[in-house]
């Protein structure tokens, strides 16, 4: 009975588990709570943003590329989709691009340390 009731999951519920299983730090388990959760629910900006962050530090770096361009489909002026994106990208050698998305992040969040860290440890841009 029960593993008919997990069939039967809102959207809103898969967010919680995804959400609660990132919070126990099991990453992977939780990309694939929030990926049906993505499937019931395509372009909501709350699920990409936990499935982006849950492909990102379960390591899987092109997802996570792929899920955070999403978010910035549904809100292009999210600091955090720009700061995700660019870490992503960054991740996967495109430093270049990584760049101008961590620049837009610091552009759209002046005060944010957690921004301007990132775009100041991704060196001078002649490296890239």
């Amino acid at each position: 009975m029960e593993s008919e009731s997990t069939e039967h999951e809102s959207a809103y519920e898969l967010l919680q588990r995804g959400q609660a299983l990132m919070k126990g730090r099991h990453h992977a388990q939780a990309a694939i709570v929030l990926e049906r959760a993505a499937r019931l629910e395509p372009g909501k900006g709350s699920i990409l943003e936990v499935l982006a962050r849950a492909y990102y530090n379960s390591g899987q770096m092109e997802r996570s590329r792929e899920a955070f361009e999403a978010l910035l489909e549904v809100d292009p002026s999210a600091p955090f989709a720009h700061f995700g994106l660019g870490q992503s990208l960054k991740r996967l050698g495109r430093r270049r691009e990584a760049r101008t998305h961590l620049r837009l992040a610091v552009a759209l969040a002046p005060t944010s340390e957690l921004y301007r860290g990132a775009l100041e440890r991704l060196g001078p841009a002649e490296e890239d």
